[in-house]
């Protein structure tokens, strides 16, 4: 039966064949696999090694590092597409694109060199650290300390890294953490002594030898959804991190990375609001179909006006969602200012994978609050979109902000 698909107007024809690509891949790859994986909490394993052969971890890296060197548009696309599969997929790619980003725009061209042509492939992946527990929000406050070991003079020697970063997805698995840290802890204001380190570790490991000792990865944290992908504790217990692995190197990087973070999550914010896009759709698709299977009173539920209204709705929230997510992501890849438009679309695309998600859930009855049903692991996966890559709350907050800076008067 047909259910409603991602419309393909105004996208190029590059994009529409790698949207339908993906698409494809998510109806025989994803979906059958996604209830069993999610229940077990079982990493995907079989379907990352297809993402890799497919290219979708160096979606946005340069040609000239063995990536595709599409735009953050294409690279939004395919977000919603893996994202209306499982989010949890989508979260695999997320914070590799994330250090992929930063690796692109600040890192030295040793660092890209090193680092870009295997992320490219998928054979070394990324993870992005911002939190630690009990710090919310409140980024300037990180308590992880930085301090060099070696000649202050000439700039040689290591920096012993300090401290407890929460939250990190693919903290067991990658290769590459992209950690900010505070490397002159008497800075004023806090922000401009944040440096971004990129420290290395061995996927898979929970402790660290040898050159990354001092690393440990406690057991991953139980969470009510977005399974299958760990989301962990990273524990830096005098970890040497070479200097030549500050972000964009030490002249240029040093007491940057708190600047170089948040121009990672502007794009890290069109990402989740792609996700919600996502996870929309599908939820809207499950209810499509299970509106005109389903039969009360001698005809389909989806007869009844009451819930032609809900279908309704969800298809204009998402159809609304999915514009202003591209519109964010147009901005960024012309070069304009997209802080307030990011904002706006990570607030309403999550927002309203939610409601969509309770709406469909809604509209199963009885049969959405059991297992059997995708539309369960959907309800619990689209909390996370409204606390990853800043609340709602802090979204409403960079919102306003933003608009009083564009209209002083």
């Amino acid at each position: 039966m047909a259910v409603a698909t991602q419309p393909y107007a105004e996208q190029t024809d590059e994009q529409k064949a790698i949207t339908e690509m993906v698409h494809q891949f998510v109806d025989e790859q994803v979906l059958p696999i996604a209830e069993e994986h999610d229940h077990e909490d079982k990493f995907p394993e079989d379907v990352v090694a297809q993402m890799r052969e497919l290219g979708l971890f160096g979606v946005t890296i340069p040609e000239e590092y063995g990536g595709m060197g599409l735009d953050l548009t294409t690279y939004a696309l395919i977000v919603e597409e893996l994202s209306r599969g499982w989010i949890s997929i989508s979260g695999i790619v997320n914070t590799h694109f994330i250090g992929s980003y930063l690796l692109m725009k600040f890192g030295t061209d040793e660092q890209k060199e090193r680092w870009l042509p295997r992320m490219a492939t998928g054979e070394l992946r990324a993870a992005f650290s911002l939190s630690e527990p009990g710090l919310g929000s409140d980024v300037q406050a990180i308590g992880t300390r930085a301090k060099r070991d070696g000649d202050t003079q000439t700039g040689t020697g290591d920096w012993v890294i300090n401290g407890q970063k929460m939250w990190v997805t693919n903290g067991l698995r990658s290769g590459l953490v992209f950690l900010l840290a505070k490397s002159d802890p008497d800075a004023s204001p806090p922000y401009k002594g944040m440096t971004c380190f990129v420290t290395e570790k061995e996927p898979g490991q929970s402790v660290g030898e040898g050159p990354y000792a001092g690393l440990t990865v406690p057991p991953q944290i139980k969470k009510m959804g977005y399974k299958g992908v760990e989301s962990t504790e990273l524990v830096y217990e005098d970890y040497r991190c070479p200097s030549a692995n500050v972000l964009g190197g030490e002249e240029a990087g040093l007491g940057k990375g708190f600047g170089q973070m948040m121009d990672a999550l502007e794009v890290g914010r069109v990402n989740v609001a792609a996700r919600g896009v996502g996870i929309a759709q599908r939820a809207l698709e499950l209810a499509l179909r299970y509106s005109q299977e389903r039969k009360t009173f001698g005809k389909q539920i989806a007869e009844h006006q009451a819930i032609q209204f809900k279908l309704a709705d969800m298809a204009t929230k998402v159809e609304a969602a999915r514009l202003l997510t591209r519109k964010a992501a147009r901005l960024k890849d012309a070069g304009e200012r997209s802080d307030l438009e990011a904002g706006m679309a990570k607030l309403f695309a999550s927002e309203t994978g939610k409601e969509v998600v309770e709406d469909s859930f809604r509209i199963h009855g009885g049969y959405g609050y059991s297992k059997e049903y995708e539309i369960e692991r959907l309800y619990r996966d689209a909390p996370l979109l409204l606390i990853g890559e800043g609340t709602s709350e802090i979204q409403r907050m960079v919102i306003g902000k933003k608009l009083l800076q564009r209209h002083k008067v």
